[in-house]
């Protein structure tokens, strides 16, 4: 906004994004809307933050309309979703046929896995180290720990603190993961826990 609170429009320092700052009160509170292939998608933002939309539209029929900033978001969500340990929401990204190299395919197998993952290391959350967007296709760096508090893989509970990087390959389809290869097999989590 210009010195005296008007619209004004410029370019965001994070992402370099055409963004128009509106004023709409005094608690700082900016309204931005950035505009995607003549789209206008509104956002909101308070001080610090970046932009963000609760459940971007990673959901439609085909990816090639998906940009590289809404496939972003919708993997954030779906982190977060990860670190709430919320199976049901879990669920909801994850695509009911999902394939997974070397692992058990199905969405039922994948939230036993995370289920099974969740009881031993209640307090267990991931961290994004990086995370690439190509057309359909997200590829994650990321760090996850916790504390093994439950039995796990037939080790019984040690309370030891555990921290592994873990590289993950997905492809994404109507909002949903539909593949998935990676460094799910727990070597690294399993030499630690037996220390």
């Amino acid at each position: 906004m210009d010195d005296r609170g008007r619209r004004r429009d410029e370019q965001c320092r994070a992402c370099s994004r055409h963004v128009t700052l509106v004023p709409i009160s005094i608690t700082a509170v900016l309204v931005l809307k950035t505009r995607v292939r003549g789209r206008e998608r509104p956002r909101e933002r308070t001080s610090g933050a970046t932009h963000r939309v609760t459940r971007p539209s990673a959901t439609r029929a085909d990816n090639e309309e998906v940009e590289p900033w809404e496939m972003r978001e919708w993997y954030a969500d779906y982190l977060d979703a990860c670190n709430r340990h919320d199976l049901a929401a879990i669920r909801s990204f994850v695509d009911p046929s999902v394939r997974r190299a070397h692992l058990p395919g199905g969405v039922d197998a994948w939230v036993v896995d995370m289920a099974e993952l969740f009881q031993a290391f209640p307090d267990w959350r991931w961290r994004r180290i990086q995370l690439v967007v190509e057309d359909d296709r997200l590829a994650a760096h990321l760090r996850a720990s916790g504390t093994h508090l439950g039995a796990f893989r037939g080790i019984a509970p040690t309370r030891r603190h555990a921290s592994v990087a873990e590289f993950a390959m997905y492809r994404v389809t109507n909002g949903r993961i539909a593949e998935f290869s990676g460094t799910a097999d727990n070597v690294e989590l399993l030499a630690q826990l037996r220390g």
